[in-house]
């Protein structure tokens, strides 16, 4: 579970880790998890309420009358609307400020109190959308729920790299991205049954953020801190008793002397944020800090996501057969997810991300060719072109889902040092975000403009993230934390720049 460039001891006690899956693991999993559920349940609900016609007539006529005058044509650009954009994209914004005092809170008082911190923030955002009577009180609400998207994203993914043994840590990171896309298909559940209620409907698909919020918050209060963040505070008692039960053995001597050797090097470290543009540290920067979690927005997915509804309404699906449509890709995404936790640890990274892909731009060519050869000339599509469209769609998402989505958090959170692991998770989160803000922003926009070429767009862009995966990320599956940075110095790109001159500057505060 600790990392960094502490030593000769470290990693060579991995093979001496013993302990069992106990029940209090896997309640710590469990409840960690959640936190995956208030980024997936926004992104459900918000792309759900931004096509029903109450919240349109509420706050964005001027689009609902455009909506209604195309109502028997199909036309790209319905929805292009700024403002109705910057509903989506003010969270990420928020999200991606906040996140930096997530780390902050995260290194000092530890992952818990960060994840229990960002669903008091989601609660109350939950409740300010619900009760929106005008957009700046929209978008007030929306940054509330950013904040605590900002310190979920942030702690999440490090609380469970953190706590699981190396041999199933691929699963069980895995499982932030399992309860996000839970969190997409229930909010697509409810908002396909909110839409019949007229015409508050979609206050009430809004409200219930604090469902699972309030679930964080009170799991939180039973869950217990990682024992890596309990040694970096230096409660070492605690941290030993805890990683005992989390083991369920008293023989953790090696996995705990593992854990103190690398709080002392992060000790060391007294401005981690500058210790990642160090050149040890090149490998973790590129790889994990800036170029998966930008590539995970430029796939295009949750533009998918965000506006399920939005585009298959655009295609000619009337109101209750789009928000059905994105049900349908809702589950697809969650069977994804579980695809992927049961092979990641076998198959291993690089697998996943190249197959996901290659099957990605499979799906997302055929997509932008049927628009081009059927759509946009004034007429309905046809029920044949719509199925087509339907299955391309899932299989896109599928993929995502056992690739780039989860994969775009586990291996960030798995290759950076304890010394700088929470700033490094703060870029990765700050990064994602910058990008999914921009991508919802400019989305329905491109949509309009580009017309089928936005999807063309995405291809492009997905065809370089799998070019960078196969000559750049070294395979790290079932290899502990401690080992990963040696990874880089066998890699036949990274070896020229991590060496053990770098391993020793790194060291320094």
């Amino acid at each position: 579970m600790a990392g960094g460039f502490v030593g000769g001891d470290v990693g060579k006690r991995a093979e001496f880790y013993e302990g069992r899956i106990t029940s209090y693991f896997i309640l710590a999993c469990v409840v960690g998890s959640l936190g995956g559920s208030l980024f997936g349940y926004d992104l459900g609900v918000s792309s759900g309420v931004t096509s029903m016609d109450e919240f349109l007539k509420e706050f964005f006529p001027s689009v609902y009358r455009r909506k209604q005058e195309h109502l028997r044509e199909t036309d790209y650009c319905k929805y292009d609307n700024q403002i109705l954009t910057l509903f989506t994209s003010s969270l990420y914004f928020a999200g991606l400020v906040s996140t930096f005092g997530a780390s902050l809170v995260t290194r000092k008082y530890g992952r818990r109190i960060s994840i229990m911190t960002g669903s008091v923030s989601f609660f109350c955002g939950g409740v300010v959308n619900a009760a929106a009577v005008n957009i700046p009180m929209l978008i007030v609400g929306r940054i509330l729920l950013g904040v605590g998207i900002g310190f979920g994203n942030q702690a999440v993914p490090l609380y469970l790299s953190e706590i699981a043994p190396p041999k199933i840590r691929g699963a069980v990171n895995q499982l932030f991205q399992l309860t996000t896309c839970l969190g997409i298909l229930i909010a697509d559940i409810v908002n396909y049954f909110t839409e019949k209620i007229h015409p508050w409907g979609w206050r009430l698909s809004l409200g219930l953020a604090v469902v699972p919020a309030t679930l964080i918050f009170v799991g939180g209060i039973f869950l217990p801190e990682t024992p890596n963040s309990l040694v970096e505070q230096g409660r070492l008692e605690e941290a030993r008793r805890v990683l005992e039960k989390v083991r369920g053995t008293h023989k953790v001597d090696a996995e705990f002397e593992d854990l103190r050797d690398a709080s002392e090097a992060a000790r060391a470290v007294k401005n981690p944020f500058r210790n990642l543009l160090k050149r040890g540290n090149r490998p973790q920067l590129i790889i994990g800090a800036l170029g998966i979690p930008a590539f995970q927005q430029l796939s295009g997915q949750n533009s998918i996501l965000f506006y399920a509804p939005v585009i298959f309404q655009s295609l000619g699906f009337g109101s209750g057969a789009a928000l059905y449509s994105s049900i349908i890709t809702g589950s697809m995404l969650v069977i994804g997810a579980l695809v992927s936790m049961c092979v990641v640890d076998r198959l291993g990274r690089r697998f996943l991300f190249i197959e996901g892909g290659i099957q990605m731009i499979v799906s997302i060519v055929i997509v932008a060719v049927t628009l081009a050869l059927k759509f946009g000339h004034g007429e309905t599509l046809s029920k044949g072109v719509a199925v087509l469209l339907v299955v391309m769609i899932c299989l896109f998402v599928a993929a995502f889902g056992w690739s780039w989505g989860p994969l775009g958090w586990l291996v960030p959170s798995e290759i950076f040092p304890l010394e700088m692991r929470s700033a490094g998770q703060s870029v990765v989160v700050c990064v994602n975000l910058f990008f999914t803000a921009a991508i919802a922003q400019c989305f329905l926009a491109a949509l309009c403009h580009l017309r089928y070429g936005v999807f063309i767009l995405f291809a492009g862009l997905i065809s370089i993230m799998s070019i960078f995966i196969i000559l750049l990320l070294p395979e790290t599956k079932q290899v502990p934390i401690e080992e990963i940075s040696q990874l880089f110095e066998k890699h036949w790109y990274w070896k020229r720049i991590v060496g053990k001159d770098s391993k020793v500057e790194s060291q320094k505060p």
